[in-house]
């Protein structure tokens, strides 16, 4: 709940429901924390709802429970996170981005650039989707890619920790954080240690300092998956499927989609509606 990107979805999802005059609980942690999001989950099949739509962060302890749901006639979609585990649970769809494939577009449009040499800045290192970015990111540069584990709910700590191993790695030509818990950090980390214009540095996800980072040239791009509609397109497949048994087919992919200087300013004014 904590989390500005979660906001999105949840604006998502409100607006789904609003539109097609439906009930949807949210039923977010107040922090990334997997013993709560079970509780979360066992409370919300125990309420039996129509429908549900769930995030898989993390697979051995949520998988179960998406196929508990379903053995209780609850049709799942999932989205965000379980790209590698949705069909295998039974869910109906997958809505969301697919990180490894991002990540290695990534590091192709740094490697374009001429970054051989870069970190990678995980906010939630155990994260499934995370630990995906990072891994198509080396493989889309080419390069050395070294891997920094930050606390995303310590801006402080995360700030400290990207200045640590700024000056441990002085031939760093790139840096990729993995959503705003770690970029803005990071650009107070580049800035501090004196390194901000000399390393191209790019993002997931988008937060009002990300774009306008982009905007102002000190970023070169932020990746856009699209949160809203991750929150809004579930909950209109299960009402679709809850009401005539139709659904789209597969995974539905909501990014990547790059900003750049170039939309970046088109991207901050849809921002202030809390759809980007």
């Amino acid at each position: 709940a904590a989390d500005p990107f979660w906001s999105v979805i949840k604006n998502g999802v409100d607006s789904a429901a609003s539109e097609l005059g439906v009930d949807v609980q949210y039923r977010p942690p107040e922090r990334f924390d997997i013993p709560q999001i079970q509780r979360n989950f066992e409370a919300a099949i125990a309420s039996d709802p129509s429908a549900m739509a769930v995030t898989i962060a993390d697979p051995d302890a949520l998988v179960p429970l998406v196929e508990e749901a379903i053995g209780n006639d609850i049709p799942v979609v999932a989205l965000n996170a379980g790209l590698d585990d949705w069909e295998e649970a039974g869910a109906l769809n997958y809505v969301g981005q697919t990180e490894f494939e991002a990540g290695v577009e990534a590091g192709r449009r740094m490697a374009d650039e001429g970054v051989s040499n870069a970190l990678c800045i995980n906010q939630q290192q155990g994260v499934v989707t995370l630990d995906q970015r990072c891994a198509g990111f080396a493989e889309g540069l080419g390069g050395n890619v070294e891997e920094v584990a930050v606390e995303g709910d310590d801006p402080a700590a995360s700030q400290s920790a990207i200045e640590t191993a700024l000056r441990q790695n002085s031939d760093v030509d790139g840096l990729l954080t993995l959503g705003p818990q770690g970029s803005d950090p990071a650009l107070k980390a580049l800035t501090q240690s004196g390194r901000a214009g000399g390393i191209m540095f790019g993002t997931f996800d988008l937060s009002p300092e990300i774009l306008e980072a982009v905007r102002d040239g000190r970023m070169a791009f932020a990746i856009d998956q699209q949160p809203f509609l991750q929150g809004y397109m579930p909950v209109a497949i299960l009402t679709d499927y809850v009401q005539y048994l139709l659904h789209p087919i597969g995974v539905i992919p909501t990014g990547p989609n790059f900003v750049t200087k170039e939309n970046a300013q088109a991207v901050i004014d849809l921002s202030k509606e809390g759809i980007r």
